[in-house]
Formats: C-alpha cells, sequence, structure tokens
C-alpha cells in the first residue's frame, strides 16, 4: 500500500520513465501495458500462474480506467474460464473466488482516448467483497458455471450475470481450447474470460470515494 501511494498522482507515462520502461505510442497496442508495468513496480510474483498476484499475501492487483468525474470506463477482466467445468464445482474453491478474495484496485483517471502515456494513476484502494457483494458474485458464478458444466457455453450472452459475466477472451480461431460438449463430448472452444460488469466496479468506487 506504501509503494502504492507514493505512485498515485504520477502519469504513466512520468511512472514508465522513472523505471526506464518504453510506453506504447497507440492506445490500440497498450492493452493490458499498464498492469504490467504496475505489477513490476509492486513487486507482483504470479506472473500467469493461477493464483493473487502478490502470491505471499494474497492480494490481487487490478488497474481500473476512470473518467476524470470517478466513473469506471470499462469491464474489468478477472481470470480464466475452465472450459471443461471443472472449476465449476463449489464457489468455495473456485478460480476466481480466490482472484477477488482481496484486490488491490489501482485507477487510472482519464478521458477516453487520452494517451496512455498522460493518464494518471489515482488513489490506490486494498479491498474485500462484503458478504452482499460476494453473495452476488456466487450467484453469477453459479448461474454462469452450471452452463459451461452442461456443455452450453456457447448459448451465454452478454445477458447472462448481473454483475458478473463470461465474455470471449481469444482474438481468433487459432487461439481454441478444449473443452466440453452437450453431451460431454471434447470439443474445441474460443476461450472465455469472467469480467466484472462497470455496475459493479461502481459499487467499490462509491463506497470508498466522493462521487459525482
Amino acid at each position: 500500500m506504501a509503494r502504492s501511494q507514493a505512485i498515485a498522482g504520477l502519469s504513466l507515462g512520468e511512472l514508465a520513465q522513472r523505471y526506464q520502461q518504453a510506453t506504447p505510442r497507440e492506445n490500440r497496442r497498450a492493452k493490458g501495458w499498464a498492469g504490467q508495468l504496475l505489477e513490476g513496480v509492486l513487486g507482483a510474483t504470479a506472473s500467469s500462474l493461477p493464483e493473487p498476484d502478490f502470491q505471499s499475501i494474497g492480494v490481487e492487483l487490478k488497474t481500473l480506467p476512470i473518467s476524470l468525474a470517478g466513473q469506471p470506463l470499462e469491464s474489468t477482466y478477472v481470470c480464466p474460464v475452465a472450459l471443461s467445468g471443472e472449476d465449476g464445482v463449489y464457489w468455495e474453491g473456485s478460480y476466481l473466488r480466490r482472484k477477488m478474495a482481496r484486490v488491490l484496485w489501482i485507477p487510472i483517471a482519464g478521458p477516453r482516448g487520452m494517451p496512455v502515456a498522460n493518464r494518471r494513476i489515482a488513489t490506490p484502494l486494498l479491498w474485500s467483497p462484503n458478504e452482499l457483494e460476494e453473495a452476488a458474485l456466487r450467484q453469477d458464478w453459479e448461474e454462469l458455471m452450471d452452463l459451461v458444466t452442461l456443455g452450453k457455453i456457447e448459448e451465454i450472452t452478454a445477458h447472462h450475470g448481473v454483475y458478473l459475466q463470461i465474455r470471449p477472451k481469444g482474438a481468433n480461431a487459432r487461439s481454441l481450447r478444449r473443452g466440453s460438449g452437450t453431451e460431454g463430448q471434447p470439443t474445441w472452444l474460443l476461450p472465455r474470460g469472467f469480467y466484472l460488469r462497470t455496475t459493479f466496479t461502481r459499487q467499490i468506487l462509491e463506497r470508498t470515494y466522493i462521487l459525482p
């Protein structure tokens, strides 16, 4: 927290320069770059392992693009969906619950279209879901994973889930992963990810900050 608070107010370009990192010139090439920069600066250790980013203290790092008025600008990727349904038995042991148990949110402020180097790091927030938030996430997760385990993942749309949604994550057919069909047969599917809707992340911000 001390390290994250110390960089609040800096632009991403200033932070990258301080740590001798190159800054993407085009926004379309900057997807994920801010998170990787902050992981390195703050000492995250998990990399691509299925664990919270800061393994020894069980804390996940999430950047959150916000407008200058403090409104979340996009949904937040949480973790991949287990396409074969092996993660879909119990909420208590799920990958998503481990990721969401303790999160260091770092809002990144700037209007849409602003060059990534000019966006500013806002006040960080160390958060855990309260009972109502966890219950809401659990309900969405269980309903979505029921469809996954029944081989109905192709039937999932953006309308499923109140706060949590499943969306394709792979860019093209070369990204296919093995999953299960409606009869349990092996099949090839686009990778999917769990995403938090902006309605959920806005509530997190409202609990902590004074927003218009």
